[in-house]
């Protein structure tokens, strides 16, 4: 059924061309947490959806006009700001999809306040939430990043190679750390690990010795970290630091950025989404060719957000919101022609004759059947300053 469906989208489009009027730009948004905790982060994201747009420009290819950027800062934690910029790219800027949030409480804000009832994809390059999963956003939320649950189990599995059997965990008391502290201490503890203690933190505080002495009270030397490394879980492992509370430090992806690398030892490691190694090689190529950073965190699958928008747009025929949203999960999966990262010429160019396509991208797009990511993760650690890959889950 999904080819039949598949084909027939392709065929329609082949005949529908010469009745459909072209756009000298259509606005695709990109809702980004430019300013706030994960602003060392944007770049690379907004690198990667930059860069889908401008090879899908360059190879003239996408038929129904030239494609703009609309950018809008969501500042990643405020609800409030996120739902006024979504609202302006759809009321204002006329935008036929959204590449956002960055966060997955503003994610989910999104996707229902807004997405949903206007009917309005929104395709999301990092909110990792599990709770993402359960939304009932009709169809109208995806995200490029897998369930924090998947993360979980990567950490778990490291941990427990590495002979770690305690730590204290602490999170950023957001939608993000909640529930990737909740799932990592249900595994880690399933699989006989111990967590002495687990505790939020809050972000803008401008001490936290007394986050630290709590959690360094409980007897662990080694302290997972799972918040922001440019607020909360910086002040933390500042603090730690400055006292000693802890010598070995865990992180996930919220945390993987050459700020953290910069405060805590070598040996600290960590996970972040990271695709198979022949699809990683031909994202680091085509990155470098762009001037993109493809080692940032959420780049990679930035770029295949902005991609599967694109993509649908050109399978649905035109700009129509609903005819894109239907079509985001026709070209995201198999069956098809595979369409790796650098052909989204040759991928449009499948579509408008007809074709069938899978665009596998960057990081090997497949999605559940709630339009997520199903995710493989690199596990890093630092060495000489930086985060290196030593293995994958």
């Amino acid at each position: 059924m999904k080819h039949l469906i598949k084909t027939t989208a392709g065929v329609a489009l082949a005949l529908s061309m010469s009745s459909t009027s072209i756009a000298a730009t259509v606005n695709i948004g990109e809702l980004q947490g430019f300013t706030g905790p994960i602003e060392s982060m944007a770049p690379a994201m907004s690198g990667g959806a930059n860069l889908a747009v401008t090879e899908a420009n360059a190879s003239g290819k996408y038929l129904y006009g030239t494609i703009a950027v609309i950018q809008g800062d969501s500042k990643c934690i405020d609800a409030e700001v996120a739902t006024a910029e979504a609202e302006r790219m759809i009321n204002d800027e006329n935008v036929i999809a959204i590449m956002g949030p960055s966060c997955s409480g503003n994610t989910s804000v999104v996707a229902m306040n807004v997405s949903l009832p206007n009917g309005v994809i929104n395709i999301s390059p990092s909110a990792t939430s599990p709770a993402l999963t359960d939304l009932e956003d009709d169809g109208w939320m995806f995200r490029t990043a897998g369930s924090d649950s998947r993360q979980a189990a990567a950490l778990v599995a490291a941990a427990m190679t590495r002979g770690i059997t305690d730590m204290a965990v602490t999170y950023t008391n957001s939608d993000y750390g909640k529930g990737l502290a909740d799932a990592f201490a249900s595994q880690y503890e399933a699989a006989g690990g111990t967590v002495t203690v687990m505790a939020a933190h809050e972000d803008d505080k401008a001490d936290y010795s007394a986050d630290v002495a709590a959690l360094s009270a409980a007897g662990s030397a080694t302290l997972a970290v799972f918040g922001y490394a440019d607020q909360g879980g910086k002040g933390i492992l500042t603090a730690s630091e400055d006292t000693g509370a802890f010598t070995d430090y865990v992180f996930a992806d919220g945390m993987m950025s050459a700020t953290t690398a910069a405060l805590v030892p070598d040996g600290s490691w960590g996970t972040k989404p990271s695709p198979a190694a022949d699809l990683a090689a031909g994202w680091a190529t085509v990155s470098a060719a762009g001037g993109v950073d493809g080692s940032g965190v959420f780049s990679a699958e930035a770029y295949d957000a902005m991609a599967l928008i694109i993509l649908a747009s050109q399978a649905a025929g035109g700009t129509d919101r609903a005819a894109i949203q239907a079509q985001v999960m026709n070209v995201a999966n198999a069956p098809g022609i595979q369409c790796k990262v650098g052909e989204l010429g040759e991928c449009l160019k499948y579509i408008s004759g007809g074709l069938v396509v899978d665009y596998v991208g960057a990081t090997g797009v497949e999605f559940t059947a709630v339009g997520e990511a199903k995710g493989s993760y690199s596990e890093e650690e630092i060495i000489g300053g930086e985060f290196t890959s030593v293995a994958m889950h």
